[in-house]
């Protein structure tokens, strides 16, 4: 066995000091597996070392919390008439920089793995995709290469994909993010805790044969990407969607069976960390013989077996005695089960291979929120901060070729349909998609049985985060939760996922800091708790020499619900003739818009006009407009401004509009600024005496926009052509550039 020394816990990511802490922990020096199951365990993607200080700062309660944040494999919601929601977002960035297809394949496989293994069938799944810009071969190939891994697995695992968003920028060049959201739904008493107990209880690894498949990927996950990471492809896993299906199966008739103790995904870490952190919540130990691990591999060594990260297995705590009832299941479903050990009443982890003990570590000393370290990193504010605030609009030209323009953002792969990537997607499988031939701003999704659907969306802006952290962060939150109000759901919790550069400087963590900050104060202000999530660091990329990190990209995860499924309200008009509002107000300002930053090409600006206080109040009353049925649509303003907002609305049903403009702000300001707080609704003429009365009740400004077309785009009486123009640059742009 290979000597161990402070050289040796270097290369597996161990700094000196946390060698010596496992000295101290241990009482000794650790041996080689010993400190390859510290290296997993302890590295930044498993231990939020780094992070989880600032993480428990997040507002973490709520009435319809099921379970603390971070004590299970997902966030569970009562949705009342007992049922809940678990809900999760995860990354798995690097491994699809190295090996796009596996490693979206087996992103996704995972994440649903989370919510199965708490005992909820999963019902939808979305997904948060960046990549650098698309107009370059290599970018076009990460992309083409994760989108059919995201459809191969999930069609095949049978749970559709019902929304997401897709963003491109150069930062996302060699490092994309690939962030998956898994949705499902349980009877409230009927779930499986991640949790092992009772002393002599068997412990069985459940699924796949285990291979070398995915060894260190935690390491690999917590480190940058550079010119030689395509030789670490042993980190990345190989998923099998088929497998994935009859283990969600088999899980769930075990859930039923009662033997069942507690059950753990094996995921990140594979088999050292589930062991560990079932046994941490337990406050227990577990006695394992690797020997009888199942494997697919010869000469396979001990760290080898405890680190695999091979996809679907699980490790699951049974009431001993009731061996015959697992062991008939799996038999039944045609998949592996064998017991590997037993439950211990002291807080150890006693690894044996052939006859051999080979590790004893205490559990409590790996887990997240035991014994792994915790730090305070040192941050200050970057001088790029000071350089984007100096931005004046009154630097850029006011054009006088709007249509242009207009043209251009509906054809910029971050505006125009993604149509060629949801297209790979089965969005219509178990039929509980309601959003499909009704769009609006969320997912909708049907509650078989009930009155009620989950509303769900993902959302986030890297250049606003970028330009501000903190008020990117809440625009983020903000805009979840306007998304869900404008679908006629009610925000309820979410789920994030923060991908960022290297904790270790000082610009990079104080955008992390900053994030947080604005993440807590948006969700306090809309009661939507954190339920968990995902840290991913290390996003960044060391080519030739220089070190790039992307954007700090918090992906927000948000669930709502919708309480009454007559209330699903639609982002596209209606009917010609019908008025169009403006709820809330218009600022003079471009500042980070896509007008700004790809038409102009001035990439330092602050973030778009934020006020947290105008923005719940403009949510506020849409819900009570939609409530008293007095509108027709809701949309809100969002990328591209309110010109592409129109435009969305107006497309579905091919209608046009003709607005005039606002004659105290800028006109490319008005049409194409992304000062945030705006919602455009559509009013017939029958109810619009009604919809003025309502919202005078209300402190928010609104202001009549114009009015729906047979066809026709008009813009302070000039004409932009008609939607089938726009129309066709918007559906076919992304397209033809990934396709050529």
């Amino acid at each position: 066995m290979q000597k161990v020394s402070y050289e040796t816990a270097k290369e597996l990511g161990i700094l000196p000091e946390e060698l010596d802490s496992i000295k101290e922990i241990l009482g000794r020096m650790p041996n080689f597996t010993e400190l390859n199951i510290y290296s997993a365990m302890w590295s930044e993607h498993a231990s939020y070392k780094n992070s989880i200080k600032w993480l428990k700062t997040l507002p973490r309660k709520g009435e319809h919390l099921l379970v603390e944040a971070g004590s299970e494999n997902a966030g569970l919601v009562n949705l009342g008439d007992g049922l809940a929601c678990a809900f999760k977002i995860e990354s798995h960035n690097h491994p699809c920089a190295v090996e796009p297809y596996q490693g979206a394949a087996t992103g996704v496989g995972g994440i649903n793995r989370d919510i199965f293994t708490m005992g909820a069938r999963p019902v939808a799944q979305l997904n948060s995709l960046r990549f650098g810009m698309p107009d370059e071969e290599h970018n076009r190939r990460l992309m083409r290469g994760v989108v059919k891994g995201i459809g191969d697995y999930g069609n095949c695992f049978g749970v559709p994909v019902v929304g997401g968003e897709v963003a491109f920028d150069e930062c996302y060049r060699i490092n994309p993010l690939v962030n998956a959201m898994s949705v499902g739904l349980v009877e409230i008493g009927n779930t499986i805790s991640a949790t092992a107990g009772g002393v002599g209880n068997p412990v069985y690894i459940i699924g796949s044969l285990t291979g070398k498949d995915g060894i260190h990927g935690t390491t690999f996950a917590s480190a940058d990407i550079t010119e030689d990471s395509a030789d670490d492809i042993p980190s990345i896993q190989v998923g099998d969607p088929f497998m994935e299906k009859l283990l969600l199966e088999a899980s769930l008739e075990l859930r039923d069976s009662g033997a069942l103790v507690g059950m753990q995904d094996m995921g990140a870490a594979g088999i050292i960390c589930s062991t560990s952190e079932m046994s941490e919540r337990g406050g227990c130990g577990m006695k394992i013989d690797l020997s009888k691990v199942p494997l697919r591999q010869k000469n396979m060594e001990a760290w080898e077996i405890l680190l695999s990260e091979s996809q679907e297995r699980m490790l699951a705590v049974v009431e001993k005695g009731k061996e015959h009832i697992v062991e008939a299941i799996f038999e039944k479903w045609d998949l592996e089960c064998a017991i590997i050990g037993e439950i211990i009443e002291e807080d150890k982890l006693l690894f044996w291979y052939k006859g051999d003990l080979v590790a004893e570590v205490p559990a409590s000393s790996l887990a997240l929120g035991g014994g792994a370290p915790q730090y305070d990193r040192e941050y200050a504010e970057p001088a790029y901060i000071r350089e984007y605030a100096k931005f004046d609009m009154k630097t850029v030209s006011e054009p006088s070729n709007l249509k242009e323009i207009a043209l251009f953002l509906a054809g910029h792969p971050n505006i125009a349909s993604k149509r060629w990537v949801y297209e790979q997607y089965d969005s219509m499988v178990r039929t509980v998609n309601m959003s499909t031939n009704i769009p609006s701003d969320a997912a909708v999704v049907s509650i078989k049985g009930s009155k009620k659907a989950l509303v769900l969306t993902v959302d986030c802006n890297s250049r606003y985060v970028k330009a501000n952290p903190k008020v990117g962060a809440m625009i983020a939150v903000s805009e979840g939760a306007r998304n869900v109000v404008c679908s006629g759901g009610e925000p309820c919790a979410i789920t994030n996922c923060l991908n960022f550069g290297n904790p270790y400087n000082p610009a990079i963590y104080w955008q992390f800091v900053e994030t947080i900050k604005g993440m807590g104060e948006a969700c306090s202000k809309f009661g939507t708790p954190v339920t968990g999530g995902n840290v991913s660091f290390y996003n960044q990329s060391e080519i030739a020499g220089k070190t790039e990190a992307v954007f700090p990209t918090p992906t927000i995860g948000m669930l709502g619900v919708l309480k009454d499924k007559t209330y699903q309200t639609t982002l596209s008009f209606r009917q010609k003739g019908d008025m169009i509002y403006l709820v809330g107000r218009s600022y003079n300002d471009i500042s980070s818009s896509e007008y700004l930053y790809s038409y102009h090409k001035v990439r330092e600006s602050p973030a778009p006009h934020f006020d947290l206080d105008e923005e719940y109040e403009v949510q506020e009353l849409i819900k009570a407009l939609i409530r008293a049925n007095l509108i027709h649509s809701a949309h809100d303003v969002s990328d591209g401004g309110l010109f592409i907002a129109l435009l969305e609305s107006a497309m579905p049903e091919n209608f046009g509009f003709d607005i005039t403009s606002d004659a105290e702000i800028r006109t490319d300001a008005f049409l194409f600024g992304e000062s945030q707080s705006r919602v455009v609704v559509s009013v017939s003429d029958a109810k619009e005496a009604a919809f003025i009365d309502f919202v005078s009740r209300y402190n928010v400004p609104i202001s009549t926009l114009g009015h729906v077309t047979k066809s026709e785009i008009r813009v302070d009486d000039t004409s932009f052509g008609f939607i089938s123009d726009f129309k066709k640059i918007y559906d076919t742009s992304l397209e033809n550039i990934i396709t050529g």
